[in-house]
């Protein structure tokens, strides 16, 4: 090639070196490579337009969405006990989720995914998935994925203690079930007829030793109509009581493992006077027992009608509403807020059991009247909840006591004793209600009310 070079004429050469200098003066000109890189640009910028765009758009409905799933995790934790509750939780989260995600925007359905745990700590944990479409729709990604997460811990569980103030009067001895108040009537001719399953020394007007009585068998001679009762295999109601009060304990133990708290409870109870007789104790067991012993939950020995000793003619006034509620407002410190804090102690709950019927002396005049509701102020306003269980005093038409005293307001019995439970801690159980069943749905009531927020 160079030999061929050598040999072209000279104005060859000449031509040569001109094609030489023109590709040199090629090779720096930079125009051509402007409209190159210019393209690449602008393909750059559009893309990161389209990016920045893209961003901003996931960031708004990341931020919508996480907004709905913080908003439903709290919901459901804020209802949120234990596992029995879970159900509720779920609920509330899923309902608060819903109303929260209508109003974010994106083209496509959003649902959440809500997990309670089961066991303490309690927490309540919300995910959602979406996406949105791409500003670049099939070039780089026809959708953009957004995943968040929200998880709320649930109100602390509060150590609570639990007074318990029992009605033991005499109107507690009635028959538990209408077939019960028939055997007692029908067995109580010389009476005329009382569903009522009074304990008295000397019977005096209540023996029993009549031919007119159909159960012969259970009238020997000198019985009261507790031993009457007895006989006849009918339960009263202080029985239904007794059980129930014994089977809250149980209850009471399962929900405070359950809840990783501690509860105490104390019993007490009313007729003529207040006794305690469980103080204050955490062992639940103990206290199951004390509820069952002999003589706790049980009706008062009277001496004989109208009497409560011998020399004592107290009228049958045996259902001491200022006695019980003074003695269970002394038992009761002032309560706390139930944390594990240093100087903290624990929430109080009053629960009070009773037929609503006061029977007192009054200035030395028997008084027989609806309760007052004052006592159950004083104690709320010390920040001490009361859940009522009203025993319902059914209407006895063929007892004269009954009409004569208790007939005209006994349709306001139910409404005063609400009145002084506090909001949502109320519960009525007629006769031949389950006492049992009652007790527990108050106490679980009573437990559930008393979260502390974290």
């Amino acid at each position: 090639m160079i030999n061929f070079i050598k040999s072209l004429p000279h104005r060859t050469a000449v031509g040569h070196d001109r094609v030489c200098a023109h590709l040199a003066r090629l090779s720096r000109d930079v125009s051509a490579n402007v409209l190159v890189l210019m393209a690449v640009s602008l393909l750059a910028l559009a893309t990161a337009t389209g990016i920045g765009v893209d961003f901003a758009r996931g960031f708004n409905f990341k931020s919508a969405l996480q907004g709905a799933v913080d908003s439903a995790a709290i919901a459901g934790a804020a209802i949120y006990l234990n596992a029995g509750y879970a159900t509720d939780a779920t609920t509330a989260a899923t309902k608060y989720f819903n109303n929260a995600v209508a109003h974010v925007p994106t083209n496509n359905g959003v649902t959440p995914t809500i997990t309670v745990s089961q066991s303490a700590p309690w927490t309540v944990t919300v995910s959602a998935s979406g996406s949105i479409n791409s500003s670049f729709n099939g070039l780089l990604e026809n959708q953009i994925p957004v995943t968040v997460t929200a998880t709320a811990h649930g109100p602390t569980n509060p150590n609570i203690d639990f007074y318990l103030l029992l009605d033991t009067s005499p109107s507690m001895a009635i028959a538990a079930t209408q077939s019960d108040i028939n055997t007692m009537v029908a067995n109580t001719g010389p009476q005329g007829g009382c569903g009522f399953a009074c304990h008295q020394v000397v019977p005096l007007n209540d023996t029993l030793n009549n031919p007119s009585i159909p159960n012969t068998a259970c009238s020997s001679g000198g019985e009261d109509n507790y031993a009457l009762a007895r006989c006849l295999n009918v339960t009263l109601r202080i029985d239904n009581l007794r059980t129930a009060t014994q089977n809250l304990m149980t209850t009471a133990q399962t929900t405070m493992t359950s809840n990783s708290a501690v509860y105490r409870v104390a019993l007490s109870k009313f007729d003529v006077a207040f006794s305690t007789f469980r103080t204050l104790t955490s062992d639940l067991a103990a206290a199951q027992t004390a509820a069952g012993a002999a003589g706790n939950i049980d009706m008062p020995i009277m001496y004989s009608n109208n009497h409560l000793a011998q020399n004592d003619n107290n009228q049958d006034a045996d259902t001491n509403y200022d006695a019980a509620m003074n003695g269970i407002n002394t038992l009761m410190p002032n309560p706390g807020r139930g944390t594990t804090a240093n100087g903290d102690s624990p929430q109080e709950v009053l629960m009070f059991v009773t037929d609503g019927v006061e029977d007192e002396m009054v200035g030395g005049t028997r008084q027989e009247s609806l309760m007052s509701t004052s006592w159950c102020n004083t104690i709320k306003n010390r920040g001490i909840r009361i859940a009522v269980l009203y025993t319902v005093y059914d209407p006895l038409p063929t007892n004269t006591w009954y009409m004569n005293h208790v007939s005209s307001y006994q349709a306001q019995i139910g409404p005063t004793l609400q009145a002084c439970a506090s909001p949502g801690l109320y519960f009525a159980v007629a006769t031949g209600g389950d006492i049992t069943a009652a007790m527990q749905a108050l106490f679980n009531s009573a437990v559930k009310s008393a979260f502390i927020s974290n």
